[in-house]
């Protein structure tokens, strides 16, 4: 499996990986992206500051990139910026598909994105992301399976996904909502001639929604590489939305909000891979922080008394506006 090649790696950061989905369109739902983004948000503009991001993120240690058919442009910027560093071959790169981009390139479309997770979408956004990122892509996740997703029992598109495997393709999945560990372990149970189909699993998991945690373990256990997102709950632990809680333990490590609320994720014995979902090289270097941060008991007691219903986590970040 291509996460071999982080297990091996010596780079304090190397479990922690980059995530573009709040640099590689102009609209997301990540709070702060006015003041990080600004308004210039031409393709050319967001392009720039992903190579910029890029860099820093190589230059520090993470070899890990996320991606997706729905996320802008964030294959094609991965596929400009690796043709310009022909000499990079240590980066393992995921991407998803199941969601098509709608937005147009505005911030103010009345839908962003569409999900369909049928057969017919994935084999046209598998030729989309083949054609930009070609023998570079390690992994291909279904992405966000919910406990209603048709994936879960097409059978056909298990085998095509089989097929793929076998070809040496890594073939994981995401889960969102607050039935995450139902489908977990809904997906866990899917094979193919025996075999169990998905060798990774992407899921949220942050000090204010902790209710996949036993489903992941459960995955680690059965040999999947697990990958954490939104850690940082879409910027509701950055620094200036962050609670007291968290807010309190930063001062007393000296480093950031978003360094500590990381920091529990990756204290995590499941956790492979934890995503930073930076927008800026300084928000980058600050997340990566994480990877030093020392929490004592005391401290973790208080961090996880801010853990919220899962309903109440995702109907609230179902209202959060994109901007």
């Amino acid at each position: 499996m291509p996460f071999s090649r982080l297990a091996t790696a010596t780079t304090p950061t190397c479990h922690l990986g980059l995530g573009l989905a709040a640099i590689a369109r102009p609209g997301y739902i990540t709070l702060g992206r006015d003041n990080d983004l600004g308004e210039n948000r031409t393709v050319e503009a967001l392009r720039t500051r992903t190579f910029e991001l890029l860099d820093a993120a190589y230059a520090q240690g993470v070899r890990y990139v996320d991606v997706a058919r729905s996320y802008g442009r964030s294959e094609e910027f991965l596929a400009d910026w690796l043709k310009v560093r022909p000499g990079i071959d240590d980066v393992v790169i995921g991407s998803k598909w199941g969601y098509t981009y709608t937005a147009g390139w505005t911030t103010d479309a009345e839908k962003h994105e569409v999900k369909d997770h049928s057969l017919g979408t994935y084999e046209r956004q598998r030729a989309e992301t083949d054609d930009l990122l070609g023998a570079h892509l390690d992994l291909y996740q279904i992405h966000s399976l919910t406990p209603d997703s048709p994936a879960l029992s097409d059978k056909e598109l298990h085998a095509r996904l089989a097929e793929a495997a076998a070809q040496g393709l890594t073939i994981g999945f995401s889960t969102s909502g607050p039935a995450q560990a139902d489908t977990i372990r809904t997906a866990l149970a899917i094979t193919v001639d025996g075999d169990p189909l998905f060798r990774t699993v992407q899921s949220t998991y942050n000090v204010l929604e902790t209710s996949a945690a036993p489903a992941l373990a459960e995955a680690h256990d059965a040999g999947l590489t697990v990958i954490v997102k939104e850690g940082m709950a879409n910027g509701r632990l950055a620094a200036g939305q962050a609670p007291d809680a968290v807010r309190a333990v930063a001062e007393e490590t000296g480093l950031g909000a978003d360094a500590v609320a990381l920091a529990v994720v990756l204290r995590q014995p499941w956790a492979g891979v934890v995503l930073s979902g930076a927008a800026t090289a300084a928000q980058l270097a600050s997340n990566l922080h994480a990877a030093v941060v020392d929490l004592d008991e005391g401290q973790l007691s208080r961090l996880a008394a801010l853990v919220e219903e899962p309903n109440t986590y995702w109907a609230r970040r179902g209202q959060l506006p994109w901007h």
